[in-house]
């Protein structure tokens, strides 16, 4: 598979950044600073209230109260996380298919792409599905957090036209180092998908394809032309 994000539109200054130093305060950022912690994200997409670089665990929170949109927190910096209505559909078709499988297995618990996951310090993802096992979740009668303090064991994400090769390669590495123990990447243009089981290790999934649940959901297999299927309609 050959999955060609798009790069983000940066112009002008952005285009000849240089690194900057991590013991530079969020006060005294500049536009260039966001950017250059940031390279390759979408302009559009990346929130400057709170100032970048400052927002905390509530402030994710507040933003959905108040805009009804999912933020990422990355680095102290809101980015809107934007799903599209067939984005949305083969997930969650995905979704009830792995929750088939968990009928039978109980294994764990499933989420979809509004649930906020602190992965690291500072980083809080929301993949569009994510798997977590029983053993690593807070048990019944257990306070429920807004935001668990968790890594997913299985993280997925449907990419959009929205994303960008930087942006996806960014979130990889943060779910690795996380702890995540696998990765889809789905992609609806060309009916394809990429499983991570490390950031440097992929498995390229054909339109003929499935996924594989591998040590993650044993013995669970979607054929991606299925899962297509299933969200699109019969042809």
């Amino acid at each position: 598979m050959s999955t060609s994000l798009p790069d983000a539109p940066l112009t002008g200054f952005a285009d000849a950044l240089l690194p900057v130093s991590p013991d530079f305060p969020p006060a005294t950022w500049t536009v260039a600073d966001v950017l250059a912690r940031l390279p390759g994200f979408p302009l559009n997409r990346i929130r400057i209230y709170p100032t970048p670089g400052t927002a905390k665990e509530q402030d994710v929170l507040e933003a959905e109260a108040k805009t009804n949109r999912i933020c990422e927190l990355i680095d102290g910096t809101l980015v809107e996380k934007i799903m599209a209505s067939n984005e949305s559909m083969l997930a969650m078709a995905l979704a009830i298919s792995i929750s088939r499988y968990l009928d039978r297995n109980n294994l764990g618990a499933l989420a979809g792409g509004d649930c906020l996951l602190k992965i690291l310090p500072d980083q809080i993802r929301a993949p569009d599905v994510s798997f977590i096992r029983w053993e690593r979740l807070p048990g019944r009668g257990s306070p429920k957090p807004p935001i668990y303090a968790i890594a997913p064991d299985l993280a997925v994400e449907i990419l959009s036209e929205s994303n960008t090769t930087a942006e996806m390669d960014r979130k990889l590495r943060d779910y690795f180092q996380a702890g995540v123990r696998l990765v889809w990447y789905i992609d609806p243009t060309t009916r394809t998908a990429r499983a991570y089981t490390a950031e440097d290790a992929c498995t390229e999934i054909g339109s003929d394809g499935s996924l594989s649940g591998g040590e993650v959901l044993p013995g669970f297999n979607l054929p991606l032309a299925e899962l297509f299927a299933r969200a699109e309609g019969p042809e």
